[in-house]
């Protein structure tokens, strides 16, 4: 193994002079008014550099949201399956409390440990 070279406080800051993070370039645009980006397409009205390029995009018009219950005609959903019994419930329930101290009280297979059995 390789003897490492001094590692200074001042090399390490000399490194990380060019980490700053600089922001955006953003412009106003003459026309319209909007910002956006430098040498980029205006994605309001499709305008660049004086030409009409692409179609304007429409006008985003959201529908207000109303919190609450619905005022619909509310018709009352019956979930069939809530009242059955579950085919494994009898088999869980005969274990009683011996059947939990035996095995230890935990399931036989537990995620990230392999196979379970």
């Amino acid at each position: 193994m390789s003897i490492r070279m001094r590692h200074t406080r001042g090399h390490t800051n000399n490194r990380r002079s060019h980490h700053a993070l600089v922001g955006g370039n953003v412009i106003k645009d003459k026309e319209s008014g909007n910002l956006r980006l430098p040498h980029r397409l205006d994605e309001a009205t499709g305008m660049y550099r004086g030409k009409q390029i692409a179609a304007p995009r429409a006008a985003r018009v959201h529908a207000p949201k109303v919190k609450g219950p619905s005022t619909a005609a509310s018709v009352e959903h019956v979930h069939e399956h809530a009242h059955a019994e579950h085919a494994n419930a009898e088999a869980k329930s005969s274990k009683g409390i011996t059947g939990k101290v035996a095995t230890g009280g935990r399931p036989k297979a537990r995620s990230g440990f392999g196979g379970g059995v």
